[in-house]
């Protein structure tokens, strides 16, 4: 178990851990000078059962509260430390309400100084403190007053942190290793260690882990868990980690940064949350407030955007996303505390719902909805909601980063899909994946409609056209699962029905007849667009646009811009090139040259077209023919 002092400064925490533990809390000389805690301490006890406790005690000077929340990251039980002559001060309020923000439910409460007060004056402090709890989930805590200085009521206290770590609860360890950083130093002959409490998963000694949000990989050498060395270690428990890594330094370690299971290397500059501003705030949070954002052990600056309104009333609770001014590491229910810009005031607080936000699109009411159900406590009770605001699908691996679930342990419902794409696997609900079915072809019979004297669309205009919102790659699998069940067919690049058959137009028809005998009359040198619109007196543009259509019919090939070929005239050329690569064992351009007995420019042309179109490769200053082309395995007749 882990207990977290907590309380206005003066009122004697320190010295009631010594009482209790036996050993001194500020270890720093100044401290000792002042008499103040200015940082965190740290303490591991057995206080009589052979059980070890550790204790965390933090600063409780107001200028020091950034300190206090590093160290109440974590905690499993809050010790409230109130003086009885003093009774509740400011930060003895700002304490609680930080214990509260960051899901602490479990507390003791010690009234201090008890030789400096009388009886009347006691309970008026345990009225106030009462007052105090009652309407926050703290209240009921068990007040115990003591003398730190004389041992009075310390022992009490002692027995009930006794009981308490008994019915401690256990964290769970299924998820990656995660540890927010809250101290990092050299031990002569060791190296670098670092310690904070394991917030999830198991670590032990020889685990490859990363150093967040940097990214640099480190090694685990040794390790302490509960200030005992240990093989291994697990969520719940204080931990020091001697750690090693390529030119690791202590100058690339900070207070706030995380020890990952490399799984979970995900940094982040926005996060949506489950908001709630404190009751005694003067004022509305506004948007686009510029924040103090605490989270583990960090503490990064950013700003609050609400999602649901322009402001939050005192007490209020609401959606927001965090905007940071530097990457930060998260999990779906990690909490956090709200800072003002100036970090002398504790605004609120909340609780991480996506890690992964969109920076679009927040404030719709889909998103909206998709942030309700994130409201509940895992992955399967908000599935079906985020499936179906997903459109392009969910990321099995953000959602285990999101929610530091593994996919060995997910239950997904029997109707999800997972559709393999180029970018990896994504997750669809069953309906939502025959609906993206059916929009495409539909697209496809509209596109007929509209176009009918075209063939098809190739992949890009299809997506344009029918599904634009939908990622190249979730379309892309998409169309193929159409393509290998036959819903929709190819011919080359061009998609079509299984039944859509190009039909041109009665003009179009009459020009196609018109033009066909001076195409197959040009031979090998058939005339450009621009020469049989002159001689047929067509506007040049039709011209084209007939002779592309017939080119998507597989009547004509283009083999450069505006001169195309019959397809009979294409065969025989390349009957000509296999005769003439059996003779030479190869094709070069000056043979080809002479074989077809027209210019160079127009030779090279065509030599060009056949590489484009995969019936010869060319190696060097000679091209071969692909024996596996379709046109080399069906040449047409010889000329």
């Amino acid at each position: 178990m882990i207990v977290g002092t907590a309380g206005h400064i003066d009122h004697g925490k320190t010295s009631l851990l010594k009482a209790l533990t036996g050993q001194e809390g500020d270890r720093r000389p100044a401290e000792r000078e002042r008499g103040i805690t200015i940082d965190l301490g740290y303490l591991h006890a057995d206080l009589g059962d052979g059980k070890t406790i550790a204790f965390i005690d933090v600063p409780g000077h107001e200028r020091f509260v950034h300190n206090m929340l590093a160290g109440a990251c974590g905690i499993d039980l809050l010790l409230l430390v109130v003086a009885a002559d003093d009774g509740v001060m400011p930060q003895t309020r700002e304490h609680l309400a930080i214990a509260e923000l960051l899901g602490i439910r479990r507390a003791l409460v010690a009234l201090t100084k008890l030789d400096r007060v009388d009886g009347q004056r006691l309970e008026q402090a345990r009225a106030e403190v009462t007052a105090l709890l009652t309407p926050g989930p703290l209240a009921g805590a068990e007040l115990f007053p003591l003398d730190s200085l004389s041992g009075k009521g310390v022992d009490a206290l002692r027995q009930a942190l006794l009981a308490e770590s008994t019915h401690a609860e256990r964290r769970a360890v299924e998820g990656h290793f995660r540890l927010p950083i809250d101290r990092a130093f050299s031990v002569s002959g060791a190296g670098v260690v670092v310690t904070g409490t394991a917030f999830a998963g198991r670590v032990r000694v020889g685990d490859e882990l990363v150093l967040g949000p940097s990214g640099r990989p480190v090694r685990v050498r040794g390790l302490q868990a509960g200030n005992q060395q240990a093989e291994e270690a697990q969520a719940g428990q204080r931990v020091a980690l001697n750690i090693s890594g390529d030119r690791l330094a202590l100058e690339h370690l900070h207070r706030g940064d995380w020890l990952l299971a490399p799984a979970l290397l995900a940094p982040t500059t926005r996060l949506d949350i489950d908001l709630r501003l404190l009751p005694g705030e003067a004022h509305d949070l506004v948007h686009w407030t510029p924040v103090h954002v605490h989270l583990g052990a960090q503490d990064v600056t950013g700003r609050v955007a609400l999602l649901e309104s322009n402001s939050l009333a005192p007490g209020g609770r609401g959606f927001a996303q965090l905007l940071l001014n530097a990457p930060a590491h998260a999990v779906h229910g990690d909490r956090l505390v709200l800072r003002d810009q100036s970090a002398q005031r504790t605004l609120g607080g909340g609780r991480v719902l996506d890690p992964f936000t969109p920076a679009r699109n927040r404030r719709t009411p889909e998103r909206l909805s998709q942030l309700e159900a994130l409201r509940g406590n895992g992955l399967e009770p908000a599935l079906p909601a985020l499936l179906t605001g997903a459109a392009n699908g969910l990321d099995p691996q953000l959602l285990e980063r999101q929610f530091n679930r593994p996919r060995s342990g997910w239950s997904l419902p029997a109707d999800v899909r997972a559709i393999d794409t180029r970018l990896g696997p994504r997750l669809f609900a069953g309906d939502r994946w025959l609906a993206l079915e059916q929009q495409l072809l539909d697209g496809l019979a509209r596109f007929h409609a509209e176009l009918p004297d075209e063939l098809g669309p190739d992949r890009d205009r299809l997506r344009r056209y029918a599904l634009p919102e939908l990622e190249r790659p979730v379309f892309i699998a998409l169309l193929e699962q159409l393509l290998a069940s036959g819903a929709a067919q190819s011919s080359g690049p061009w998609l079509h029905l299984p039944d859509h058959r190009v039909q041109l137009s009665e003009a179009d028809e009459a020009l196609r007849e018109r033009i066909w005998p001076l195409l197959e009359a040009g031979g090998f040198d058939p005339p450009w667009v621009r020469e049989l619109a002159t001689e047929l007196k067509v506007e040049e543009g039709a011209m084209r646009l007939l002779e592309r259509k017939l080119a998507r019919l597989g009547l004509l090939h283009q083999v450069v811009k505006d001169l195309f070929y019959p397809d009979a005239t294409i065969r025989q050329l390349a009957t000509l090139a296999r005769r003439l690569q059996d003779e030479s064992g190869t094709i070069t351009a000056a043979a080809w040259r002479d074989r077809i007995a027209i210019g160079r420019k127009r030779s090279i042309q065509l030599l060009e077209y056949f590489d484009r179109i995969g019936f010869t490769r060319r190696i060097g200053d000679q091209r071969k023919i692909r024996e596996d082309s379709a046109l080399a395995q069906a040449p047409g007749p010889a000329p």
